[in-house]
Order: C-alpha cells, then sequence, then structure tokens
C-alpha cells in the first residue's frame, strides 16, 4: 500500500512538472496571454482538466513557473558566485547569468512581470523572485568583500540591485531590438560593475 500511494505522488510530481515545464515553455514562446490551459495541456500531453485539478487556474500555474524559475536560478547563481575567487571570476560569473538570462529567462519574466501587474499573487512571486536573486548577490559580495576579493564602493545589496538592473534593461533592449549590436554597451556595463566591485 505504501509503495502504491509513493508511486502515485512520485507520477503526479512528474505530470506537475511536466506541466509546469510545458507552461514556461508556452510563454516564453507565445506570451503570457496566449498561453491557454488548452496550449498548456497539448504541450504537457495530458488532459485540460488535469491543469485544472493540480493547480486550479491559468494564475496559479504561472506562479507555480515563477517558483520554479527562482529555484533553478537562484542555486545555480549561488554555486557560481560561491567558486569566484578574483574580481575577473566574479565579472565573468556575472556575465555569463547574463547570457543564460536573455538566452534562456528574459523574455519569460518580462511576461510574468506584465501579467503581475494584473494579479497579486504573481506580483508577490516576482517580487520574491527578485528578492532572492538580489540577497545571492549581495551574499556573495559581502564574502568577497570580507575576504579582500573585492572592495565595495557602496553596501552589498545597493550593489546588487543595480548590477540586476543593468542586466534588465540591457535584455529589454535586446529582446525589443534583436538586431541591435549590443557589444560596446555590454562592455560599458561590465567596467560600471568594475567599478563597483572597487576596480
Amino acid at each position: 500500500m505504501a509503495v502504491e500511494a509513493a508511486t502515485s505522488s512520485s507520477e503526479k510530481n512528474a505530470k506537475a512538472q511536466r506541466i509546469v515545464a510545458a507552461m514556461r515553455e508556452s510563454v516564453g514562446a507565445k506570451g503570457a496571454a496566449a498561453s491557454t490551459f488548452d496550449e498548456v495541456a497539448q504541450r504537457a500531453g495530458v488532459s485540460r482538466g488535469l491543469l485544472h485539478y493540480y493547480f486550479g487556474s491559468k494564475e496559479k500555474l504561472l506562479v507555480e513557473v515563477v517558483r520554479h524559475d527562482c529555484e533553478i536560478r537562484i542555486g545555480e547563481l549561488r554555486g557560481r558566485l560561491e567558486q569566484a575567487a578574483t574580481v575577473d571570476e566574479l565579472v565573468n560569473v556575472m556575465l555569463a547569468g547574463f547570457e543564460d538570462f536573455v538566452e534562456d529567462q528574459a523574455a519569460l519574466i518580462f511576461e510574468l512581470f506584465t501579467a503581475s501587474r494584473h494579479n497579486p499573487e504573481i506580483r508577490g512571486e516576482v517580487g520574491e523572485l527578485y528578492r532572492s536573486v538580489r540577497s545571492t548577490i549581495a551574499e556573495a559580495l559581502t564574502e568577497k568583500h570580507d575576504e579582500g576579493v573585492v572592495s565595495l564602493r557602496a553596501d552589498a545589496d545597493s550593489v546588487a540591485s543595480i548590477i540586476l538592473a543593468l542586466g534588465d534593461g540591457a535584455a529589454l533592449q535586446m529582446l525589443s531590438e534583436p538586431e541591435w549590436d549590443a557589444t560596446d554597451s555590454i562592455a560599458t556595463g561590465v567596467a560600471a560593475v568594475r567599478f563597483l566591485l572597487g576596480e
């Protein structure tokens, strides 16, 4: 009986994860408005009713997408920042994170931000995502400051906030104008980050 319950729970989790992944893919490709339960059910290979059973509403499913992205992004970022032992390595970690963000997450995050303007629950999760990322960067910068790797020009939370703002602003411009060559602007952003880190 316990084995059957565990198997059932495992199958349920696998289906729920498939649904979350399908919603994430749909929002990234078509936008939040066009990501209907019918669309997501088809992508996930499950019935529309199963989406209602697991999540209740499209908004609750979008919240799960934000939570899932938050867990992945924070985990990866924390590990990379902890391993960085020089300013160059820190900058390279942040630059790689920015490139991954533009490639894989920015469109989704911006879509969810738009949806959050009309839904307090989604807004809360998007806000928590930013708080968590900012806190992860700030904690890493504090540690690197204490180790003598960097010499921050402002408090760690403020520096982390500005680094995020630089990344979001550049990503928004790159997504809005795909033909734009952002090379020089990104180099300027990197120089600004180096300045904030005390170089």
